[in-house]
């Protein structure tokens, strides 16, 4: 990264075996701010954390097990200080690609992801991709529902397309994890995707729809 930055790094629990390497890094480079999350656990709540205790205007969430081109951060930061709310690094674009994975899942990204960009016109071709950039602003004024898993990424980009709101995405080659344990719960998070994915369709709202109708969102689930 050559853009000034910190780096927020959060773990749900303080006998997280990542701890001390965290702290490791974060003597060695004062950027590093490792959180402990005090919301709750799990993916979601970790992301909204972050997101909401970052002093930039721009947020970029990425995974900390080397799947995504940490040299991305940059350009998708700029294309949010250019007017985006979201930048989204999509592995289904012409120039992107995905190396491993299994295979059901890989194939239910795709076909969410080219879904949306084609019949709603989200403005990017892979709205479950967790590798995004994004403005604190407009994450704070829609506010983060997801409670869960990943679906936080395919929420936003949902709320941005209701909101008419301006989506960019660039290429990115997504590696499988070469190491560790994927908590990712297909059959577990499938009904919320789909609960975002539906939403993604409709007429144009303005925010004080999205928390008037935020109650009713919650019961769905």
């Amino acid at each position: 990264m050559r853009l000034p930055c910190e780096v927020i790094v959060v773990y749900d629990n303080s006998n997280d075996t990542t701890v001390p390497y965290i702290e490791k890094y974060a003597r060695q480079d004062d950027r590093v701010i490792s959180m402990l999350n005090t919301d709750a656990p799990g993916p979601a709540q970790a992301i909204r954390f972050g997101v909401m205790h970052a002093n930039s205007p721009v947020a970029v969430v990425t995974m900390a097990d080397g799947s995504d081109d940490a040299e991305q951060i940059d350009d998708l930061a700029r294309l949010v200080e250019r007017g985006v709310v979201i930048a989204c690094a999509s592995r289904y674009m012409s120039g992107g690609q995905q190396i491993g994975g299994p295979f059901f899942k890989s194939w239910l990204s795709k076909l969410a992801g080219l879904s949306l960009y084609w019949l709603a016109k989200v403005g990017t071709r892979d709205a479950t991709n967790s590798f995004k950039a994004y403005s604190t602003e407009f994450v704070r004024s829609v506010g983060i529902e997801s409670d869960a898993g990943f679906e936080i990424g395919i929420e936003l980009i949902a709320k941005a397309r209701r909101l008419r709101l301006p989506v960019a995405e660039i290429p990115t080659i997504w590696l499988e994890r070469m190491q560790g344990t994927s908590n990712f719960k297909v059959a577990q998070w499938i009904p919320r995707y789909l609960q975002w994915y539906r939403f993604a369709f409709g007429s144009r709202l303005t925010v004080k729809d999205f928390k008037q109708s935020q109650p009713e969102r919650k019961n769905i689930l």
